[in-house]
């Protein structure tokens, strides 16, 4: 008889690759997409936000404490949300020198054009100092007189805007050339204050609180820009100084008051942070330049 040989039949399942994983890479790649576009979505808000603002947002946060509002019944609640707000006002506007020059700096450049040769801003012991300065050609005063020129209307209106939020007091110096000019029975000290009242008045007329200014004062040509050519027009020139805080109203640089006729006035040293073509001393010279004529009325 025959021996057979028994037949044996393998079912061999194949598996399907989808069973694994089935859809779920798609939730977490849809997850990892939305976290990348937030994520740069937030760096691209971040560009946006000027410097100023960066510290004051930091600021608020760092110095924030819920604890620190009031706790009885009768007191301010933390969730005061115009407490919130003043907070981060008061906060925002205070800048140190460095930043205060650096903001003064960035706005000339690029909203003044040609103008900005005439602006000059540096950092003194008491504070921040913007010097408004004329070019042979490019005048901020009508000759001989305090009346304004567009020029200066423009620059003055751009320093306003720029330091009217800050809580600190502001000084205003008038200062003029060597240059003599016959037939007048005005001087150069009188000139140089009533120039410096007028820009004083433009800057209240652009949002300066008028009780924040600490001085008005007028140096006539006894601070000179360029001591080497007292007839420079760079002489020609108005200052205002963002003062420092802690000062309060008290002079906060050693030319707090005008001095008399043919007095040294010792002026601070000034760190250039600033722009403009008159480079030629950085910061007014170290003593005064006396004048052998008629003082000018230019």
């Amino acid at each position: 008889m025959e021996e057979r040989t028994p037949i044996v039949i393998r079912r061999i399942k194949k598996k399907r690759h989808d069973e694994h994983h089935g859809g779920s890479w798609k939730v977490a790649y849809a997850d990892f997409v939305t976290a990348m576009m937030a994520f740069f979505l937030l760096l691209w808000l971040i560009s946006m936000v000027a410097p100023d603002k960066k510290i004051a947002v930091s600021e608020y946060f760092k110095n924030f404490d819920v604890f620190k509002q009031e706790s009885s019944s009768g007191g301010r609640s933390f969730m005061d949300k115009n407490a919130a707000v003043l907070t981060l006002t008061n906060q925002a506007i205070r800048l140190g020198p460095q930043d205060l020059a650096a903001k003064l700096k960035k706005a000339v450049d690029e909203k003044l054009g040609n103008l900005k040769d005439q602006v000059q801003v540096d950092i003194l012991e008491g504070g921040v100092r913007i010097q408004i300065i004329d070019l042979e050609g490019s005048t901020m005063f009508q000759s001989g007189s305090s009346e304004l020129t567009d020029k200066a209307r423009t620059i003055l209106s751009l320093v306003a805007e720029n330091i009217r939020n800050l809580p600190n007091r502001i000084a205003v110096e008038g200062h003029t050339d060597s240059a003599p000019f016959r037939g007048s029975q005005i001087t150069n000290w009188e000139l140089s204050t009533a120039r410096a009242s007028a820009a004083r008045r433009e800057m209240e007329n652009d949002g300066i609180d008028p009780g924040k200014v600490a001085r008005v004062v007028g140096y006539a040509d006894q601070e000179l820009y360029i001591k080497e050519n007292p007839k420079d027009p760079r002489n020609r020139r108005i200052s205002v100084i963002v003062l420092q805080q802690k000062e309060g109203a008290a002079a906060s640089s050693p030319a707090a008051a005008p001095a008399p006729a043919g007095a040294a006035v010792p002026i601070p040293a000034a760190t250039e942070v600033g722009t403009g073509t008159p480079t030629n001393t950085g910061s007014p010279s170290q003593g005064p330049a006396q004048s052998s004529a008629t003082p000018s009325t230019r």
